[in-house]
């Protein structure tokens, strides 16, 4: 209980939940330990159809992180439903459906079907920076994303929680814009849009030229994003961006997070989430905190 937090009525056992496109649905680390441990999981990042994602290189080390343009590889929102969704619901942790689409269009008929099955949250993706249609447009302008979400939340019938780039044009606007149209909570950040460069042969390393920058080099620009960001809004924030150890969980919460999606760490450290989870309970209890609530926001 002392981990306990609640985002918009829905409880989780801890703040600690595996991130969009680092998880998938939870079976390969569930093979490794017990993943009912984490409070939540978010999905591999689902569209309305199946997709293959990118060609070429998916996948780039960088100092301090890594690079990614997996292009949203994914089964499809339909198949998500038949044949991950009962794993995962078996699993006992909240279950946030991440949600992206080419169009508006894909968004709502996406949202339609997801809105009849056990998910708790939909996670609205409107900042993949690796795909070429949708996604990161709509993440950039807070207008265009002011539309987008309000559209979605009209027709959503679970929590809407909005997934934001930090290559929006202004992160603090962007949130105000989401808000205003109904998210429910948010979550950020986001990959940041980078570029890397095969010098030996004289070319991009990615087909899709540039590429998701993640992993512990970005976790300060992160984390000052989600401070800016629960100073200016009145709805629940997820953080996210370079989490590696208790000690970034306990920052982004310090700066205002009501709970974090740790991404990166699950490939270079597979049991990170359960050591984490057995790790912050044991920071409570050494340092004397009670709840989340008593040390969310400090900063």
């Amino acid at each position: 209980m002392i981990l306990q937090t609640i985002i918009n009525g829905v409880v989780f056992k801890n703040p600690i939940i595996a991130a969009s496109g680092t998880f998938g649905f939870g079976r390969e680390y569930h093979e490794l330990y017990d993943v009912s441990i984490l409070g939540g999981i978010s999905t591999k990042g689902l569209t309305l159809n199946p997709r293959e994602g990118n060609a070429g290189i998916r996948v780039w080390e960088t100092a301090g992180g890594m690079m990614n343009s997996v292009g949203l590889q994914n089964p499809g929102v339909k198949n998500f439903i038949t044949e991950e969704l009962p794993f995962m619901k078996k699993l006992g942790n909240v279950i946030l459906a991440n949600l992206g689409g080419a169009t508006l269009e894909d968004y709502l008929e996406g949202i339609e079907l997801l809105n009849h099955t056990a998910v708790d949250f939909i996670e609205l993706n409107i900042s993949c920076p690796n795909v070429k249609t949708g996604g990161m447009a709509l993440g950039i302008k807070s207008e265009i994303a002011f539309d987008a979400v309000a559209a979605c939340k009209a027709v959503c019938k679970k929590p809407l929680m909005v997934k934001l780039s930090p290559n929006a044009e202004n992160i603090i606007e962007m949130a105000q814009a989401c808000q205003k149209a109904g998210a429910d909570s948010l979550s950020l950040v986001n990959t940041f849009k980078g570029l890397a460069i095969d010098i030996k042969n004289r070319k991009p390393v990615f087909d899709n030229l540039y590429a998701g920058v993640s992993g512990a080099a970005i976790k300060p620009i992160a984390l000052r994003m989600v401070h800016e960001v629960c100073k200016n809004v009145s709805i629940p924030v997820i953080g996210m961006g370079g989490i590696y150890t208790v000690e970034d969980i306990v920052e982004f919460i310090m700066a205002g997070a009501s709970a974090v999606q740790i991404g990166t760490v699950n490939f270079s450290h597979p049991l990170a989430g359960k050591e984490q989870v057995e790790g912050l309970a044991n920071y409570f209890e050494k340092e004397g905190i009670t709840s989340i609530e008593e040390i969310k926001g400090i900063i």
